[in-house]
């Protein structure tokens, strides 16, 4: 059977899987359209828990940063990690044990102000739909390559899919197909990564595969790794490479993944599924070991595959001649189709000379070698998807590793267009516009807003605009600095009264965004180019892609200070934060003893 056949079956599959569950958990009212009627168990809820915020990027992104970026990208690994340890702890059970279906709700109840809760809808409704032009792009690109469509057609094809068991199925269907996408994703993220190890240490396990021999030549894998890329002018693997993400970009950068991680709503929503706050501790515990199932494999997964990279274009070693054009592998040709992976004959020696050309010490290196630029350019995106490909695994690998990155890009894109619909109908319709629409009529308004949303989802990712193909880190700096610092001063203070949340998440808000339009020149400047032209590009050295916690920090300060110079929460309200943060029957305990 061609690989062709074999990648539409293992697909075609796991969509049939999507679509069935959807029809078998069709939400019949808005409580299980939102919260699956809050009954799903807290072990079904952290695999879809699990599924919902290993996004594309997780999937496809992370392993591919890890491979280019070495110690310096670990940054994604302690961001995204750290930010569900956050939400875990500081912020999901607190969340429901307030009992509302939405962010916005307990934003809008919390600060007694229908202002609030329509800024919080308009923070939501920012960050996500930035978060799923990713998702729907990287369903795209794995379209592309496995399906042999156009970019466009896979758009087209992910977007029904997800309309399908979205629409019909709210959360209901969306947990029930996350787990089952979670299945299809961590099998087909371990399995490939279970025979690379194997090929190159003899070590089943990934993770320990990391730190043991290279079999080739007996030295451990990341000193051969660190050896053979310091040979083509790239910094050690191991090493913190400060010229790629300064210190302090770094650690701003880790907090703003880390608190927009645990800002970010479609993560939250899942927590209001179960049916006690116990459930909702346990979910966040079980969510965190099929995590760590994926996260703990990814370096191994990144080095593994940065290493087999250089080996295929440098057979004999990085300091002997490169392999011909002519002669490169298959998997080189398949992906050149794509577009996201291209070869230039710079010297028009037909060889192809993959080095660090911005390496100003490696310059008379490379002249010597008859070198005159890097010819080979490598998108990040497709080394988890190329893995199986370069190392030369079965057929039914590379399909199944499709189907995972596929699997991990709906599901989270579900998990996003269910909290923007969410927002829309019950925030947006019912909290302002009709407070008395009836419950059929709400459960029509979210189905209808669901299928809006993943219109504009669809059509952002086929035009994506230039802020979301750049970077999704936008998503995150506007959860960080809007979101993160009004539910926790929600939750765990009573001073911070509704003028104080407003102000606060419009200042972090308006900060972040402006921040990162302006830093990327996607401003016009009379009489400049771009931001960079004014300022040097930053505030203190600040990459916009760590903009999130300054933003944070502001929102923090304004709506302390604001909540200083205004009136005092109300007593009711006070109550209800300490009712919220502290069991029933805790302070007569206390006072007993």
């Amino acid at each position: 059977m061609d690989q062709y056949t074999l990648n539409l079956l293992v697909v075609g599959a796991s969509f049939a899987l999507y679509i069935g569950i959807a029809i078998w958990a069709r939400a019949g009212s808005t409580s299980e359209f939102y919260a699956a009627g809050r009954g799903v168990h807290p072990v079904t809820n952290g695999m879809a828990t699990a599924a919902d915020w290993m996004s594309a990027a997780s999937f496809i992104s992370m392993a591919g940063l890890i491979a280019f970026g070495g110690y310096t990208a670990s940054s994604f690994l302690m961001g995204w990690t750290g930010g569900y340890v956050l939400l875990a702890l500081l912020l999901a059970p607190y969340l429901r044990k307030f009992g509302k279906f939405t962010v916005p709700e307990f934003i809008g109840d919390r600060f007694y102000s229908q202002t609030a809760r329509l800024v919080a809808v308009a923070c939501l409704i920012i960050a996500s739909v930035t978060y799923v032009i990713g998702q729907m792009t990287g369903a795209g690109v794995a379209f592309a390559r496995f399906l042999e469509v156009s970019n466009t057609t896979g758009l087209l094809i992910g977007a029904g899919i997800v309309f399908a068991y979205a629409v019909l199925g709210g959360m209901k269907g969306i947990t029930y197909t996350q787990v089952a996408q979670y299945v299809v994703l961590i099998t087909a993220y371990t399995i490939p990564a279970v025979f690379i190890s194997l090929q190159l240490t003899g070590v089943a396990l990934p993770p320990i595969g990391l730190f043991s021999e290279y079999t080739a030549t007996g030295e451990p894998l990341l000193a051969r790794l660190d050896l053979v890329i310091q040979d083509l002018g790239f910094a050690a693997y191991t090493m913190q490479d400060t010229s790629f993400l300064p210190m302090l970009n770094m650690f701003l950068f880790t907090m703003s993944l880390m608190i927009g991680t645990a800002g970010l709503p479609h993560v939250i929503i899942r927590f209001f599924t179960v049916p006690r706050v116990s459930d909702a501790r346990w979910s966040a515990g079980w969510a965190l070991v099929f995590i760590a199932l994926l996260y703990l494999t990814a370096p191994a997964v990144g080095a593994m595959a940065r290493l087999n990279l250089v080996d295929t274009i440098f057979p004999n070693g990085a300091t002997e001649q490169p392999i011909a054009y002519d002669e490169r592998p298959d998997w080189i040709k398949n992906w050149e189709i794509t577009g996201l992976l291209k070869f230039e004959d710079k010297n028009g020696d037909g060889l192809i000379q993959w080095y660090n050309d911005r390496n100003a010490n490696f310059t008379a290196t490379a002249e010597a070698r008859g070198w005159q630029g890097s010819e080979l350019t490598v998108n990040n995106d497709i080394l988890v998807l190329a893995n199986p490909e370069i190392a030369g695994l079965p057929g039914w690998v590379i399909a199944l590793i499709a189907a995972g990155g596929l699997a991990a890009a709906l599901s989270t894109a579900a998990g996003l267009l269910l909290a923007i619909s969410s927002a829309v109908s019950h925030d947006l319709i019912k909290g302002a516009i009709n407070p008395k629409i009836s419950e059929r009529g709400e459960l029509l308004a979210a189905r209808i807003s669901m299928a809006a949303a993943i219109s504009l989802a669809t059509y952002l990712g086929l035009n994506p605009p230039g802020f979301a193909a750049q970077t999704v880190a936008l998503a995150f700096g506007i959860a960080a600095a809007s979101l993160f610092p009004v539910l926790m001063m929600g939750i765990f203070s009573s001073r911070i009264n509704n003028h104080g949340a407003v102000a606060g998440m419009l200042t972090g808000l308006i900060f972040t965004v402006v921040y990162i339009f302006l830093h990327k020149g996607w401003f016009f400047i009379p009489g400049t180019n771009s931001f960079e032209d004014t300022i040097a590009g930053s505030l203190f050295g600040i990459q916009s892609t760590a903009i999130g916690a300054v933003g944070a920090i502001l929102n923090f300060a304004v709506a302390y200070l604001v909540s200083k110079m205004t009136a005092d929460t109300p007593q009711e309200i006070k109550d209800l934060v300490q009712s919220v943060r502290i069991p029933r029957g805790a302070g007569a305990a206390a006072a007993d003893h």
